[in-house]
């Protein structure tokens, strides 16, 4: 039998099988989100200011306040408390004008690609730590946002969470990252992308490692902890045809950081 070729092509729309159910609101809530809606509105920058565009943008996507009040388990109070500590880091970090160039070098050994989608039609970045190619730095962090924002840009309507796996083959105690830069990850991920989670999948993990997860576990919010799951069939949760035959797919991929970068950055 002749073995499928490689392909350095990437996904990014779901298979035609994938099935989005879009979340539903009860009237109490739906008033919660207007509420905290109105109140960001109340908050935005003046139309002189040079980030004011993209904050629009940010404010106009119409699951902004939903996510923020679910992660806010729906008291509207620590919902303003949140979207307004975003708001703040956002015009700050400026995430959505990170430069591909700036984070470029962060790619080329594909430790972290954004490619394909679940059978929910989340988009899926996929870690591997065993390919790190650089020292800890920003820059690190910078490049994961962007992949982030990506991912984000991606998403098919009605759907507003990714999937992430963590693939730790090949991994050693030298490549994975220190605790501190995985605590400021789920600093970011948690309190800035708050309730952009869907599924988080950790693949292939060897025992030495697993003191790693001990170690952040104390930085994971219970949402994010109910949403881990160590080594599943990932058959039951990918699309055969997106899935890596690492996985137990049927998609050959074959990783080449230009043809990724490109394909990333269109």
């Amino acid at each position: 039998m002749d073995t499928p070729s490689k392909t350095g092509a990437i996904f990014c729309t779901p298979s035609p099988s994938v099935v989005i159910n879009p979340r539903e609101y009860s009237e109490e809530e739906t008033e919660k989100i207007n509420a905290l809606r109105e109140y960001a509105e109340s908050l935005r920058l003046p139309e002189s200011d040079p980030y004011y565009p993209n904050e629009t943008r940010w404010l106009a996507d119409p699951g902004c306040a939903e996510r923020l009040m679910r992660a806010a388990k729906w008291k509207l109070e620590d919902g303003k408390k949140r979207i307004a500590a975003t708001m703040a880091w956002r015009r700050e970090y400026k995430p959505d004008l990170i430069p591909p160039e700036e984070v470029r070098v962060e790619s080329e050994t594909g430790k972290i690609i954004l490619n394909g989608f679940d059978i929910n039609g989340r988009p899926i970045i996929t870690m591997h730590p065993g390919r790190e190619n650089t020292k800890t730095s920003d820059r690190q962090l910078r490049h994961l946002v962007y992949v982030l924002e990506r991912a984000i840009d991606l998403m098919p309507p009605g759907q507003d969470t990714i999937m992430i796996v963590v693939d730790y083959r090949s991994a050693t105690l030298r490549t994975s990252p220190p605790i501190s830069q995985a605590a400021k990850v789920l600093t970011i991920l948690q309190h800035h992308y708050a309730e952009r989670l869907g599924r988080a999948i950790v693949m292939n993990l060897p025992f030495i490692l697993s003191f790693f997860y001990k170690g952040i576990s104390p930085f994971l919010d219970p949402v994010t902890r109910d949403k881990m799951r160590f080594n599943p069939d990932l058959k039951t949760l990918i699309p055969e045809e997106q899935l890596d035959v690492a996985f137990g797919g049927s998609y050959h991929y074959d990783f080449d950081p230009t043809i990724y970068w490109d394909s990333l950055i269109s």
